[in-house]
């Protein structure tokens, strides 16, 4: 008997994905020849909503609020989902952080469709009310903080709240119980850690800094990539061949936005085999990144074609699609 929790949810997950964008769907974005003729397309598939009208980013954060709803709607457990929320928690707590040191005050920098909302997180760190925050949260905060405050290093506070993140969406990986989650969770950090290795490598960055920003995984080993950016991009590439990230190696020699591209599509293609899964979280997950991946997609040619960047430019950064 399978674990039957799951089986409304993926039922109505599956009816959801015939209305992802194809590749044809993308091809056809593509052709238009202007972002207001490509947006008005996605209008008619159903994107956005009255509220959001023709204004290109209320379009897409319309959208992700859509996906987000959805899932909460069908998913028996949302604490699963805490691999995919992290990031925009901690990204709350490093806008609130900078807001409230150099009081400067910046419209439309926070999520608000996560569990603590922008207003809220400003409240709490006016306050240095941090015991309120969960998991490992409250420690991080106090410390960036003051750090900031401080040193005035905005750098630095950044790599202490995005290295807690890493750390918190592996740590929830792990506790989920869901294998595809804890996988989805370690291929996170480790795509951040190679990320880490490669830009640190281009702007002769210290052994120090690298390991006060990389977040320990199974994935990747943290040691070796720092060796090999500390000797060149080619042996940060040369290490990844040993690893499950070989495929990222070739991509790196290209370009960095083909390397980005392909850590996109390699997470894709993990969640692929999901959909066929029936009682489990798997298609959910797989369902919630591939709207990311589209939503994401979809700015790449908006804003390409707004900036007028030929049809090619466009097109070797898009990425590919779930279905």
């Amino acid at each position: 008997m399978g674990n039957t929790k799951y089986t409304y949810a993926v039922a109505r997950i599956r009816a959801l994905e015939t209305s992802l964008l194809t590749n044809a769907a993308i091809e056809q974005l593509l052709a238009c020849p202007t972002a207001e003729q490509a947006l008005q397309l996605l209008i008619e598939k159903g994107w956005g909503d009255t509220a959001a009208g023709n204004d290109m980013d209320a379009v897409l954060n319309r959208e992700e609020e859509k996906t987000w709803q959805v899932i909460r709607d069908v998913a028996p457990d949302m604490s699963v989902f805490d691999v995919l929320s992290y990031p925009k928690l901690y990204h709350n707590l490093k806008a609130a952080i900078k807001e409230v040191c150099t009081e400067v005050r910046n419209p439309h920098i926070f999520y608000d469709d996560c569990s603590i909302t922008g207003e809220e997180m400003l409240k709490i760190v006016e306050n240095k009310d941090f015991s309120r925050l969960p998991g490992n949260m409250p420690g991080v905060a106090q410390e960036a903080f003051e750090t900031l405050l401080h040193t005035r290093d905005g750098q630095l506070c950044d790599i202490m709240v995005d290295k807690a993140a890493l750390e918190a969406v592996r740590d929830a990986g792990r506790r989920s119980g869901e294998p595809i989650i804890d996988d989805y969770a370690d291929t996170t950090v480790a795509i951040a850690d190679i990320k880490i290795a490669v830009r640190s490598q281009k702007t002769g960055k210290s052994s120090d800094f690298m390991r006060s920003a990389m977040a320990e995984c199974r994935g990747v080993s943290v040691e070796q990539l720092i060796r090999a950016a500390l000797s060149g991009v080619d042996e940060i590439a040369q290490y990844l061949e040993g690893t499950s990230y070989a495929g990222g190696a070739d991509a790196l020699k290209e370009s960095p936005s083909a390397f980005e591209r392909w850590c996109d599509n390699r997470m894709i293609e993990t969640l692929k085999p999901q959909k066929y899964e029936t009682f489990s979280v798997g298609p959910l997950l797989g369902y919630l990144i591939a709207r990311e991946n589209e939503i994401k997609t979809v700015r790449i040619i908006l804003t390409g074609k707004q900036n007028g960047f030929p049809g090619d430019a466009i097109r070797e950064r898009i990425r590919e699609m779930y279905v």
